[in-house]
């Protein structure tokens, strides 16, 4: 008996043998061709059916699903925190708008809604901290954003973050500079961030000079353009974050492709045609990129928690604030679904899919190079004119020539690295045996190892790019500072001052300080000639110190109090020659009101010379130098004093002694020096931001590289168990697996360096800079290419050892 026969079969036979009549033959119900469905509602059908295979896969199904989430969720998430910079930076700079007001262009006179608000902004051990005083002119003032009242005399409102500082334990000399009594905490609509310094302190001395009054807080925010560096570095930032981020996209939704092609044939086999198989294997791709959407929103919503405990150059936001807009989320709830289609419909062109298997066996394209070299050559085009520039401008034109010059020189090495490894794999002939067997898998498709390598290419590449920017940035600015500190004082001070007397207690209580080992110090102040509306260049400027001071400025013939001197500085032909009238308040904007304080130079002036003429660090420009008593202060409008200070660097904190002095004798004196470059710790963290995100980059797409090469041993497990029963060794064929992996990422590695190197050449040409490459974080990036090949081999080793089993023979 036929075990294929059928229960109807022998049923009727038996029924036969007893007399009865056999019942007719009813024939099963065809199936309806799957090109029966067709319109929105079939392909939606299909979809959902290629949906439904990929939720109830398995176990195996599951697990190439969920990778291909955490893929797209990864991606998603990063696309989320792009677009969500615009945001983040509309919300800090409208805190700052809404809680400042550093004066009035026609200042409110005194009332009881008006307040007296200063500037004391200082520095603690390289942090820098925001302080405004403030004095209310009545009962009612208007108070800032994040307080419910100003704080009175000698009181204080400090943000968290400064409240922490004064409590440290190593801060005693910041609580002796701010010496009032903590009132209260600013709450968070009155900080930039959760991290900003800042405080508002009350204060019963406070007066105009030193002050403006205001009537409101809020001002006209208009941002300042970027300088160039930091263009260029914005703009590189988002390309080589955005560029690997795309290519892992397209990567993922690719998790599983020889399975599903199997799938798909076995569909054609109950009578699905070529479109339907194509719409259910989109619906596969559709269900892992909606997922890892999902996620990828959760893995942002979860990530941006942490925002408050980062701070990069200076821009520390609070959680909320980083939110893309809704358009850009829309966006990207549609962009990333429609690519996983896309790219899915992609991969299908290449093969066909028969009801009995997959055919590949077409005739291999053919890599042409042409294209692939023309795209990093557009890009080179695009960026080497503008390094041959002299000088950056910030300009729509050159920040879109930038970026695309950018994305297509990092794009054409992603092009040019599927042809580089056919080149090269094409001409391997011979060697050991492992060798053999990477190079002629590599030979038959190279493509799934190429599509993985090029994300490891794109990332270093832009890696090394932006790590050479940053390090000519870093010199450059060290440079700059260092110049700055050889040519000026150790410490400058500068401030408001009323008269004379206040700059000598200024200059008492700095030689005082421990550490200073000199000051200089005059009272500065500005004139014009007389009866023009408005003078532009017709300014001059005047010193007025006391003979000693006066004696390390210029060479003077002789000097007693209420002499005054001319120095014969004329760099813009202003000629104030002795018995003109000048006026010591000038007009220096057209549309304020005009109120001249006439002053003629004596007749009989004598001639200084200046000790160190011209403008720039180290030199002076004074038009006339005069004595304490020569000249009334009270008749200048706005008066300060310029202290400049040496003192021993060898003990650290003799700046912060230097600038406890100043704070005793007025608070809003401001302190600058070149101890403190900000800039380091900001590009610090810049470069091991970028560091850490790099590895991370590598290290998933090392992930997709265990994918890719299990999926392939996979496919290979029965010619693996062949191998293994004619007794293959494995640790033959575990070599072979690391050179499979090893070839496409050297070469990629070689590429990648190659164009990080040129185009980071490129970026510090257009800044000015010399080229400078930081060997050591070059050579670390690229050490990690080399671990990715060992992670993917120590990851491969595994499955390899349990399909290289004789069991996988059996056919049922």
């Amino acid at each position: 008996m036929s075990l294929l026969r059928s229960p109807a079969g022998r049923a009727g036979r038996r029924s036969g043998d007893r007399g009865h009549t056999p019942p007719a033959r009813r024939d099963p119900p065809a199936p309806l061709p799957a090109t029966a469905r067709t319109g929105p509602v079939g392909w939606a059908h299909d979809l959902l059916l290629g949906m439904r295979f990929a939720a109830g896969g398995g176990r195996e199904g599951w697990i190439r699903t969920a990778l291909t989430a955490v893929g797209v969720a990864l991606g998603v998430a990063v696309l989320l925190l792009g677009t969500s910079v615009p945001t983040l930076m509309d919300s800090w700079h409208g805190r700052e708008k809404a809680r400042e007001n550093l004066g009035q262009l026609h200042p409110p006179a005194p009332a009881d809604d008006t307040v007296l608000y200063a500037s004391t902004n200082t520095v603690f051990h390289g942090e820098q901290i925001r302080g405004r005083l403030i004095r209310p002119d009545g009962a009612h003032p208007p108070v800032p954003p994040g307080i419910d009242r100003l704080p009175g005399p000698g009181r204080m409102m400090v943000s968290p973050a400064l409240k922490e500082l004064l409590d440290a334990p190593g801060s005693a000399l910041l609580r002796a500079r701010l010496d009032y009594e903590v009132a209260g905490v600013i709450r968070a609509e009155g900080l930039r961030g959760p991290a900003e310094l800042t405080y508002y302190a009350g204060s019963a001395t406070l007066n105009s000079p030193r002050a403006y009054r205001i009537d409101h807080f809020g001002k006209e925010y208009e941002p300042r353009p970027m300088q160039a560096p930091t263009v260029l570095l914005v703009v590189m930032t988002c390309v080589a974050l955005l560029m690997p981020v795309m290519v892992f996209l397209g990567t993922s939704v690719r998790y599983g492709n020889e399975r599903r092609e199997r799938r798909l044939a076995a569909l054609r086999l109950v009578g699905a045609d070529v479109p339907t198989t194509r719409r259910i294997a989109s619906g596969e791709a559709l269900f892992g990129s909606l997922l890892g959407l999902a996620g990828g929103a959760g893995l942002f919503l979860g990530g941006r928690q942490f925002a408050s405990v980062v701070t990069l150059w200076d821009v520390n936001v609070f959680p909320a604030d980083i939110a893309p807009s809704p358009l850009a989320a829309a966006l990207i709830a549609v962009l990333v679904p429609a690519v996983s289609v896309v790219v899915t419909l992609f991969a299908q062109r290449g093969i066909t899919v028969e009801p009995l298997g997959v055919v590949r066996h077409r005739p291999p394209v053919r890599r042409r190079l042409w294209w692939r070299v023309l795209l990093p050559l557009v890009g080179a085009l695009l960026l080497v004119p503008m390094s041959a520039e002299q000088a950056w401008t910030d300009t729509p034109l050159n920040t879109l020539r930038l970026t695309a010059g950018s994305v297509l020189l990092l794009f054409g090495v992603t092009a040019l690295l599927p042809w580089l490894v056919d080149a090269v794999v094409g001409r391997l002939r011979g060697g050991p045996v492992p060798w053999q067997l990477a190079t002629r898998r590599l030979q038959l498709n190279s493509g799934s190892a190429t599509r993985a390598v090029s994300g490891i290419t794109v990332a270093l590449a832009g890696a090394i790019a932006i790590q050479m920017l940053l390090t000519g940035m870093k010199t450059g600015y060290a440079d700059a500072y260092a110049q700055s500190a050889r040519e000026r004082p150790d410490a400058g001070i500068m401030g408001s001052v009323d008269s004379w007397q206040q700059a000598e207690r200024a200059l008492t209580a700095l030689r005082a300080t421990p550490g200073v080992t000199d000051v200089r110090g005059t009272v500065d102040a500005s004139f014009g000639e007389l009866g023009h509306a408005r003078p532009d260049d017709r300014f001059g400027s005047l010193a007025i110190g006391s003979c000693a001071e006066l004696r390390k400025l210029a060479a003077l013939p002789s000097c007693r109090d209420g002499d005054v001197f001319r120095t014969g500085f004329d760099a813009k032909g202003k000629n104030f020659t002795p018995g003109m009238a000048i006026d010591l308040n000038p007009q220096f904007m057209a549309d304020l009101p005009a109120s001249p304080r006439p002053w003629k130079i004596p007749p009989d002036i004598p001639t200084a010379r200046l000790l160190s003429p011209g403008f720039g660090p180290g030199n002076h420009s004074y038009d006339l130098l005069a004595t304490p008593s020569a000249i009334d202060l009270a008749r200048f409008d706005h008066p300060f004093m310029d202290l400049e200070v040496n003192y021993d660097h060898a003990d650290p904190d003799t700046v912060e002694h230097i600038r406890n002095s100043a704070a005793r004798v007025d608070p809003t004196m401001y302190e600058h020096s070149e101890v403190d470059n900000p800039h380091d710790a900001q590009i610090s963290g810049v470069r091991d931001g970028l560091f850490f995100g790099s590895v991370v980059v590598l290290l998933l797409i090392g992930a997709g590289l265990v994918i890719s090469t299990v999926e392939q041993l996979h496919e290979r497990r029965r010619l693996l168990s062949a191998l293994d029963a004619i007794g293959t060794r494995r640790a033959t064929l575990g070599w072979s697996v690391l050179w499979q992996t090893a070839i496409p990422v050297v070469l990629g590695l070689g590429l990648a360096l190659g164009c990080g190197l040129a185009l980071g050449s490129l970026l510090l040409a257009m800044i000015d800079s010399a080229v400078m490459v930081d060997w050591a974080v070059v050579a670390g990036m690229t050490g990690i290419g080399g671990v990715v090949i060992l992670f993917v081999t120590a990851l491969s080793l595994p499955p390899l050892w349990r399909m290289m089993r004789p069991e996988g023979l059996r056919t049922e």
